[in-house]
C-alpha cells in the first residue's frame, strides 16, 4: 500500500507509481487507434448519412458512471472492512499478550511460546490469503515443537491458533490462571478467530461476477464506440476528448476491481507484509526479547504501512 507525504497539486499530476494508468495504458491504446480510425474514415462515415450523436451516450455515459460509483463503494467496503479486520488482529494480539504479561512471571515459558505462536499466526494468515507458501517464515517464527503440526496441517492458521488455546488450557490445568482469568484471556482469542473467518470470507466471496462483467462490457462497448460519436464534431480532437474520457471509465473499473480482492501485492492492496511485521516487532518487545526485526521504511517514492 502506498501512502504519498504532501506533494504540490500539479506534481502529483504527474504521479505514476501507484496509479492504475500503468494497467491500463495499453486498453487506453485502444481507444487511441479507435479514435484515428473515426477520423480517417470521417468523409466516407458521412456519406453514408449515418449520424451517432452524442445524445445516447451521454445517456449511457451517467448510467455508466453511477454504477462505476456503486461499484467501487462495494471494492472499497470490502478493502475497509480488511483493513479493521487486520486492525483487529494487532489490537487484540496485543491485548492478549498485555494479559498474559501481567499475569505470569516474565521468566515463564508459556510467555515466548505464545508471543511466537501469535507473530506465526499472523504471517501464516497473510499467506493463506494471498496463496503464496508460507513454510519458510514459519519455520523461522514457530517453537520448535509446533512446526511439524503447523505445516502439515492445511489449515495453518486455524491450527496456530488451537495451539494457542492449547498454551492457554494447560497454564489454567497447572493452576497458574484461575477459571475467571482463563475466560478473560480467551475473549481476544475468540476475536483472533473472528479475524481469520472475515478475511476468509471476503477472500473467498467476491462480487457477483455476473454484475462485474455487464458493467465491464458496457464500459469498453463505450469506449470503443465514443469516438464515432465525436468525430463528426470534434475531428482531430476526437482522440484528446475520447482518451480522457476513456480513461475516467476504464480507471475507475480498474481501481473497483483492484480493491475488490484487498489481500494482495498491488500499489493499493493492503500491507500486509508490514502489519505482520509491526506485530512480530510487538510480540518481541513484549516478551523482552532483541533485537527487533527492521521495521519496513519509506523509500524515496513510496511507503509500506
Amino acid at each position: 500500500m502506498i501512502i504519498r507525504q504532501p506533494q504540490h497539486w500539479f506534481i502529483r499530476l504527474f504521479d505514476w507509481h501507484g496509479s492504475v494508468l500503468s494497467k491500463i495504458a495499453f486498453r487506453l491504446s485502444l481507444n487511441v487507434v479507435m479514435s484515428v480510425i473515426a477520423v480517417l474514415v470521417l468523409p466516407w462515415y458521412q456519406t453514408l448519412n449515418i449520424k451517432l450523436t452524442t445524445a445516447p451516450f451521454s445517456l449511457l455515459g451517467v448510467a455508466i458512471a453511477i454504477f462505476l460509483g456503486f461499484r467501487n463503494n462495494a471494492s472499497y467496503a470490502r478493502f475497509l472492512e480488511a483493513r479493521l479486520l487486520w486492525g483487529t488482529l494487532l489490537i487484540n494480539s496485543r491485548i492478549l499478550m498485555r494479559q498474559l504479561r501481567s499475569l505470569l512471571d516474565a521468566d515463564n515459558p508459556a510467555l515466548r511460546r505464545i508471543a511466537a505462536l501469535l507473530s506465526a499466526y499472523a504471517c501464516a494468515l497473510k499467506h493463506q490469503l494471498r496463496n503464496t507458501e508460507a513454510s519458510a517464515d514459519l519455520q523461522r517464527l514457530l517453537p520448535v515443537d509446533a512446526r511439524d503440526a503447523v505445516l502439515a496441517s492445511p489449515f495453518r492458521a486455524n491450527r496456530i491458533l488451537l495451539l494457542i488455546g492449547e498454551e492457554i488450557g494447560a497454564l489454567r490445568r497447572r493452576g497458574q490462571i484461575s477459571d475467571m482469568l482463563f475466560e478473560t484471556l480467551d475473549a481476544p482469542l475468540r476475536k483472533l478467530e473472528t479475524v481469520l473467518g472475515g478475511c476468509e470470507r471476503i477472500d473467498n466471496t467476491p462480487i457477483p461476477f455476473a454484475y462485474t462483467l455487464i458493467l465491464h462490457r458496457t464500459v469498453y462497448l463505450f469506449c470503443t464506440l465514443l469516438p464515432f460519436s465525436l468525430v463528426t464534431e470534434l475531428h482531430l480532437m476526437t482522440i484528446l476528448v475520447s482518451v480522457f474520457i476513456s480513461y475516467t471509465f476504464l480507471s475507475l473499473e480498474s481501481l473497483a476491481e483492484e480493491l475488490e480482492t484487498p489481500f494482495g501485492t498491488a500499489s493499493n492492496h493492503l500491507p500486509l507484509d508490514a502489519i505482520s511485521r509491526t506485530i512480530e516487532r510487538h510480540m518481541l518487545e513484549m516478551t523482552d526479547q532483541s533485537p527487533l526485526p527492521a521495521a519496513l521504511t519509506p523509500d524515496a517514492q513510496f511507503r509500506l504501512t
